[in-house]
């Protein structure tokens, strides 16, 4: 069997009223995974799979099934999630639709069959045994910390937000029809076993969820068995479908997914329109009127040479400025991620030591947790338009909300909403920020600003966020 694998990452969109949140466990198995660094854990994740080879033959590009047959490896798999874990989940209140959906695929298509409201274990294990349900469970990093670990140092790792779900699937059944996501998948499998089919992609890389019907999609490129133990990763857009097999009595599996709309095309949609803002400043080009009546003609083709003669204007600005700017994406991932796995049991993170003064040498904190935007002064309500230094990051954020929608699906009565958190500074302070980010360590004295009081002023305010520490 080739070394190649599988995914599925159905991201439930309902948002229902909160409920009464579950406590937070931990494995209890002895970890595998070195969590030393972001990619100290990504490299023990693909194991033995070296980090080189799969960025270069699989990402992106093919299937990797990764079999291990490996005691330690099952066991703390299995200590992540379990079946046995859901009566004391379901028995602190957990909701339909927002926590846990309950699905079966049937003649091809997917069946629903959450209720309303709050889930009963009773009801739930009942669906589970007689109408052979698979229990999806959504972002279970929520709960269990281990998780939090793991998707915390990979969202590090790769930049961009991952978000999780478990699959809890009958024998003799399956949950979801033939589909493709618009997600990186990696899977882990943590309880008994799940034969897979992976299919030839119709929308390689594809950008959006979507099921296709057996009769399009022909013969499985790759079918294997997953046991416990066992990773499975493929691009988004790879078409798949599981089943538990008959004889054993469930699977539980977790798809761990990234790079939701982070291709080279949402980056531009983000920096494009500053760069057209910062170029048009000096390019008068730009700044001439467009021919009059062109919003109101349905036949424009006869203006695509001009929009095409001030792209290359563009392109030349990039080449020269060598800048381009991306804030919205940034934000999105900064205020949308998880905050640094201290444990569950430790205090909010407060700033300690020693005050920065302008002999003191600093260090940045947490530094693959915040990130540096320019972007229009937000609390400037003349008419000017002035670009400020913005620092957000992600230490103050909350696990309980996370990849669970926008912030006003979010919103309720227990302010779990997620929040932007940081500091807003004078352009003028960029260069020191930089300073800060690309150094191991700064003299505060040296920092690339024009007085003693400016430099205090910005160590002062990265400590009192926690983002440095005085040595």
């Amino acid at each position: 069997m080739p070394k190649k694998g599988g995914k599925i990452a159905d991201v439930a969109k309902e948002s229902q009223a909160q409920c009464k949140r579950p406590k937070l466990d931990t494995a209890g198995s002895p970890s595998v995974l070195s969590f030393e660094s972001p990619d100290s854990l990504f490299r023990s994740l693909i194991s033995p799979i070296k980090e080189e080879v799969f960025f270069r033959e699989y990402w992106e590009q093919k299937p990797l099934l990764v079999q291990r047959n490996d005691v330690l490896v099952a066991a703390y798999y299995q200590s992540l999630f379990q079946l046995a874990h859901l009566k004391e989940l379901c028995s602190q209140g957990l909701c339909y639709g927002r926590d846990v959906n309950v699905c079966r695929c049937v003649n091809g298509k997917k069946k629903v069959l959450n209720k309303e409201g709050r889930v009963n274990y009773m009801q739930l294990k009942k669906d589970f045994d007689q109408k052979k349900a698979t229990i999806q469970f959504h972002q279970p990093q929520r709960f269990k910390e281990e998780l939090w670990k793991i998707q915390e140092k990979l969202e590090c790792y790769f930049g961009s937000l991952v978000g999780s779900n478990v699959y809890i699937t009958p024998q003799g059944s399956q949950g979801l029809p033939p589909h493709y996501d618009d997600v990186e998948v990696f899977i882990l499998q943590l309880e008994g076993e799940k034969h897979w089919r992976l299919y030839k992609p119709t929308v390689p890389l594809a950008r959006e969820y979507n099921v296709e019907p057996e009769d399009r999609i022909g013969s499985p490129t790759h079918e294997f068995i997953l046991k416990p133990g066992d990773l499975l990763y493929f691009p988004r857009g790879t078409i798949h479908q599981a089943d538990t097999p008959q004889g054993i009595s469930h699977s539980t599996h977790v798809t761990i997914s990234t790079y939701q709309n982070n291709s080279w095309g949402d980056f531009l949609l983000d920096a494009i329109p500053g760069l057209v803002f910062d170029t048009a400043k000096e390019d008068m080009a730009l700044r001439t009127s467009i021919p009059r009546q062109l919003l109101m003609q349905v036949d424009t083709a006869d203006y695509t040479k001009k929009l095409s003669s001030l792209l290359r204007r563009l392109a030349d600005q990039l080449e020269n400025s060598r800048d381009l700017r991306s804030s919205d994406m940034k934000k999105d991932f900064i205020t949308h991620r998880l905050p640094p796995c201290l444990g569950c049991d430790s205090d909010p993170l407060t700033p300690g030591g020693k005050l920065p003064k302008i002999d003191s040498k600093i260090r940045l904190q947490f530094r693959d947790h915040a990130v540096i935007t320019v972007e229009p002064d937000q609390d400037n309500a003349d008419e000017i338009c002035r670009e400020m230094v913005y620092v957000y990051h992600c230490l103050k954020n909350r696990r309980e909300t996370h990849m669970m929608g926008t912030e006003d699906d979010t919103a309720s009565e227990d302010g779990l909403a997620q929040q932007t958190h940081g500091l807003r500074f004078p352009l003028s302070y960029l260069d020191a920020l930089k300073q800060i980010w690309s150094n191991s360590t700064v003299n505060v004295k040296e920092l690339n600003l024009t007085s003693d009081e400016e430099k205090e002023n910005l160590a002062l305010s990265l400590w009192t966020e926690c983002l440095i520490e005085v040595l």
